[in-house]
C-alpha cells in the first residue's frame, strides 16, 4: 500500500512538472447566439488569451481597455488572439454588447451568465486571465489587474512563440 501511494504521488508530481491542463467542454454563447463549446477554442496553432471580465468590473474594464491599446500591434507580432467572456448574469447580459461597441474592442467575445466556465475552471474572482498554447493546454493563470500588467501577459505569449 505504501509503495502504491509512494507511485502515484512520484506520477503526480511528474505530471505537475510537465502536464498541462485542458480546457473544460462548456457550452458558451457569443454576441450574436450562436453556441461555442470552450473546449474547441483555439487560434490556428497559435497562443490565445481568455479574459474573464464582467461589465460592472472596473479592473476588468481597465484591463481590457489597456490590451485594446496593443493588441493589433500583439496580433500582428505574434498572431495571439483574445477571447474576453462574460460573467455578466441575466440581468446584465444586455449591457455586455453595447460596453464592448464603446470601448471598440475587437476580441472574440463570449457570454457565461451562470458561470459555469469559470466555476469549471475553478476561478474565484475577476479579472482573471489565461494564456492557452497553440495545443490547447493552459500555460499561464493570473487574477486581478495592475496598471501595466498586459505587458507581462505579451511576454508570456513571446515565451511560447519562441
Amino acid at each position: 500500500m505504501k509503495r502504491l501511494f509512494l507511485m502515484s504521488v512520484l506520477c503526480w508530481g511528474f505530471c505537475m512538472g510537465v502536464c498541462h491542463a485542458q480546457l473544460p467542454s462548456v457550452s458558451l454563447k457569443t454576441m450574436d447566439g450562436k453556441t461555442v463549446d470552450t473546449s474547441t477554442l483555439s487560434n490556428d496553432g497559435k497562443p490565445f488569451i481568455i479574459d474573464f471580465f464582467a461589465t460592472w468590473c472596473k479592473p476588468c474594464n481597465r484591463e481590457l481597455d489597456a490590451i485594446a491599446e496593443v493588441y493589433e500591434d500583439w496580433q500582428k507580432e505574434t498572431g495571439v488572439k483574445i477571447i474576453a467572456v462574460s460573467i455578466d448574469q441575466g440581468q446584465n447580459i444586455n449591457k455586455v454588447k453595447p460596453l464592448v461597441a464603446n470601448h471598440g474592442w475587437e476580441y472574440e467575445v463570449l457570454l457565461d451568465p451562470n458561470s459555469d466556465f469559470k466555476r469549471a475552471l475553478g476561478i474565484q474572482m475577476i479579472p482573471y486571465v489565461l494564456i492557452v498554447d497553440g495545443q490547447g493546454n493552459i500555460v499561464y493563470k493570473h487574477n486581478g489587474y495592475t496598471d501595466g500588467a498586459e505587458v507581462e501577459l505579451i511576454d508570456k505569449v513571446r515565451e511560447l512563440i519562441k
